[in-house]
């Protein structure tokens, strides 16, 4: 049974059911129109990360501005957003079972699918369910770039596993996944340059010894909203798969973005709305967002236009502001709170609610929530 939605079109903001996920559409358009003015002059091509939003009609938003595809890191997904329309689709992650592979050959029969390897048995694995099909991969050698999370150590096992893929019967060698998650959060830009351009050293090493074997490496894709400016300058990486660009979250905010400013760049269009439900407690204000209403593992959220104020995550259900004494905060108020990390909060939600000058004007469902196989 689905939840219903927390407002209707057309309602105040002020009416809107809470906890909600709240997108505020003037932000989040120009994040969208943004990262294309940055991108396009590169020559790079752009494929989001969906992981963030798991939404299709925001990922078609993402295409309709220049966006060549998506992003997922988990196959369901990937069903999810071919269902909903996406016809370009790259699994950033490692797939080794075989029932799962079953389901990538499958859908690689309605859409373009990519996937990402870096263990030659579960590559031909993955031949010998394509063949089943009769389908057809685009698979991308993945390389440890610093992250030490996923993808082969070496050029030399690069080449070893491309010839894999050259072999198999279904397979199609496509390029290399570059990507450093970690570098996305270092706090000062100098930490990220140094970082990316350690990345982009094993990135050369690699293609130039891919090339001494034979191959071409058509697609070299990585990078991050919290790296982009970065990113940009080089020329290894010519796809980038920023995601967060599009909401933002208090976690980014920490980040150093250059000598005086603080963020990424872009603006901050994601919150939860939450409501004031007690204020009994002298000099505290209780609300209806605890653990179950915003993921705590990035810190705690920021109360938009309260800064000034912790908010604490103090059980399942609630929050706690400590108050001070000219502070105006009321009963039944509502409070837009910025999350610490917007992925994981975005995947306790059912619905986003878009809002423009305090109304309702989008109501979309988080269609990928919970999809984690």
């Amino acid at each position: 049974m689905t939840q219903r939605p927390p407002a209707v079109l057309g309602m105040p903001i002020d009416e809107i059911d809470t906890p909600a996920l709240i997108i505020d559409l003037a932000m989040y358009d120009r994040n969208l129109d943004k990262i294309m003015t940055m991108i396009n002059p590169s020559g790079k091509r752009f494929r989001p990360h969906a992981k963030m939003h798991k939404s299709p009609e925001i990922a078609l938003e993402q295409i309709k501005r220049g966006a060549i595809g998506i992003c997922c890191q988990k196959l369901s997904e990937a069903e999810i957003m071919v269902e909903g329309g996406i016809k370009d689709v790259l699994i950033t992650n490692q797939i080794v079972t075989r029932s799962k592979l079953k389901r990538v050959a499958e859908l690689a029969l309605k859409a373009k699918i990519g996937l990402c390897v870096d263990d030659a048995g579960a590559t031909m694995m993955l031949n010998e369910e394509c063949a089943k099909q009769n389908a057809t991969l685009s698979v991308l050698v993945e390389i440890d770039v610093g992250g030490h999370r996923c993808g082969v150590s070496s050029p030399a096992e690069a080449v070893k596993l491309a010839r894999v893929i050259k072999n198999a019967s279904h397979l199609h060698f496509n390029g290399l996944q570059a990507y450093h998650g970690s570098a996305q959060h270092k706090r000062t830009p100098q930490e990220r340059s140094k970082i990316i351009k350690n990345a982009a050293a094993i990135v050369r090493s690699t293609v130039a010894a891919l090339k001494k074997a034979g191959f071409d490496c058509p697609i070299v894709t990585g990078g991050g909203t919290g790296t982009l400016i970065h990113d940009l300058k080089h020329l290894e990486w010519n796809e980038l798969q920023c995601g967060s660009y599009a909401f933002m979250d208090a976690d980014y905010g920490k980040n150093q973005l250059d000598g005086s400013h603080f963020g990424t760049g872009f603006d901050h269009a994601l919150f939860i709305l939450t409501t004031v439900i007690s204020t009994a407690v002298p000099m505290n204000a209780t609300t209806d967002a605890g653990l179950k209403a915003l993921a705590s593992d990035s810190g705690n959220p920021i109360i938009h236009g309260y800064t000034h104020l912790p908010y604490r995550i103090s059980s399942d259900e609630h929050g706690c502001i400590a108050l001070g004494p000219d502070d105006d905060i009321v009963l039944g108020q509502r409070l837009p709170l910025i999350p610490g990390h917007c992925d994981p909060t975005v995947n306790l939600y059912d619905w986003y609610v878009g809002v423009r000058n305090g109304v309702v004007e989008k109501i979309w469902p988080v269609a990928a929530r919970g999809a984690l196989s």
